[in-house]
């Protein structure tokens, strides 16, 4: 969440920033029910200061005198009212929180104006995306690729965007996600095992609730949620806790299979691997110090830039406008590689910098030289997600005789330089 502070006091700065943003929400109405709700427990306080000022003149009465009774009716009128009060006050405290959650994160200045994808700015390419591919072919196409993927039999055991992976394509994804944990544990961050269940907090404390619940798969009996991303249970590691100033940045890797509902997606550019219910994916996550969460942004997306350039797919990197990030990023970079087969960019990664929006809902927060506890930054990125990764490998490398070749740095993994049929 934003600062309240800034909210109160500059409130026409925050409606300026967040019309950059495509979320739509009644800053007046969050700013009249936080006064609502700071009246209500002012007045629930002082009738709590009532109530304690007249228990200490009765206990200095004679029991049983006129003036004791009296007072006892007093005082119970005045607990009557402080509870009604008390009760008031907890219901515009929640009403205000309910309220609250819907601001969305304030786009940073160095974010370019935009309503949209066509808005975002290419930053950086790599490679040759007009290099020649001569036998490129859309990976949904190779000859052998649903002996290998089977997506037939996933609808069976569980539903469309739920494939099998055999044989051959089994150990690719195994090799991807190793040759995924190992560039990360090289470049500073430890790996981490979570859970791949959330509850509804942990949901709200990273922001995909109440702005992502259409997308996720919940457990309504347990009130448990399926991992969208790593990014969800790693970051509330260190939820409603305080780390000290010298420890940080503080890197961490997670390897988890993530699930998405991925609600009205459809058509010719979700065919195959471009969009999956269930997927891949190993996501790097950053808790760094205010004054250098934008250079750590830099750093991470150069990590993952790094992994794309020794699997040698030709990639841009995109500088999201403020109309196409999400709801709690301050700043994000896109990557996408390019599909020779398809002849398009596919997304394979999301670099952002989340300010303090998700520490404050989460409660995180680092002590200062000063001793005073603030709260610390988020950033994240996938490092990488397998799909398209794997799909424009699978185009980009396909040979002649129908084989794949694959990149020299995934063979110790693998243990073979091709996979698939030939077919010539």
């Amino acid at each position: 969440m934003i600062d309240i502070k800034l909210l109160r006091e500059q409130p026409d700065y925050v409606r300026s920033a967040i019309a950059r943003k495509k979320f739509a929400c009644e800053i007046d109405t969050v700013l009249d029910l936080d006064g609502r709700r700071r009246a209500s427990i002012t007045d629930a306080e002082n009738a709590r200061a009532r109530q304690k000022a007249a228990n200490q003149e009765m206990a200095a009465l004679a029991k049983g005198s006129p003036e004791f009774l009296e007072k006892v009716a007093e005082m119970k009128a005045i607990a009557t009212e402080a509870k009604a009060l008390e009760a008031a006050a907890k219901e515009a405290d929640e009403r205000f929180h309910e309220a609250f959650l819907g601001i969305p994160n304030l786009p940073d200045p160095s974010v370019p104006d935009g309503k949209g994808e066509a808005d975002n700015e290419v930053a950086s390419t790599w490679g040759d995306a007009e290099a020649a591919y001569p036998h490129a072919l859309p990976h949904f196409e190779i000859s052998w690729f649903e002996s290998r993927i089977d997506f037939g039999r996933g609808v069976k055991a569980a539903g469309a965007g739920f494939p099998f992976y055999v044989g051959e394509m089994a150990r690719m994804v195994r090799a991807l996600v190793n040759f995924f944990l190992e560039e990360a544990r090289a470049n500073g961050y430890e790996e981490m095992c979570p859970p791949i269940v959330v509850n509804a907090e942990s949901a709200t404390a990273t922001g995909q609730l109440p702005d992502k619940e259409g997308q996720m798969y919940v457990d309504e009996n347990e009130g448990l949620y399926l991992i969208p991303t790593a990014e969800v249970p790693v970051t509330n590691f260190y939820r409603d806790e305080i780390l000290e100033g010298e420890s940080l940045p503080v890197y961490r890797c997670a390897y988890t299979p993530c699930f998405r509902r991925e609600a009205g997606s459809w058509g010719a550019h979700v065919r195959g691997l471009n969009r999956l219910h269930q997927f891949d994916k190993v996501e790097l996550v950053k808790w760094t110090h205010p004054e250098t969460s934008m250079e750590e942004l830099e750093k991470l997306r150069t990590d993952v830039e790094g992994i794309l350039q020794k699997l040698d797919l030709p990639y841009r990197v995109l500088r999201m406008c403020a109309g196409d990030i999400g709801f709690p990023h301050a700043k994000q970079y896109d990557l996408e590689v390019f599909a020779a087969g398809q002849k398009r960019w596919l997304e394979v990664s999301s670099c952002s910098n989340f300010t303090d929006f998700q520490a404050r809902r989460a409660g995180i927060r680092f002590r200062g030289a000063d001793g005073k506890p603030a709260a610390v930054h988020t950033l994240n990125g996938s490092g990488l997600a397998v799909p398209r990764v794997l799909a424009a490998l699978l185009e980009n490398n396909l040979q002649a005789d129908g084989r794949v070749k694959v990149p020299d740095c995934l063979i110790p993994w693998m243990g073979q330089s091709h996979i698939g049929e030939a077919t010539s």
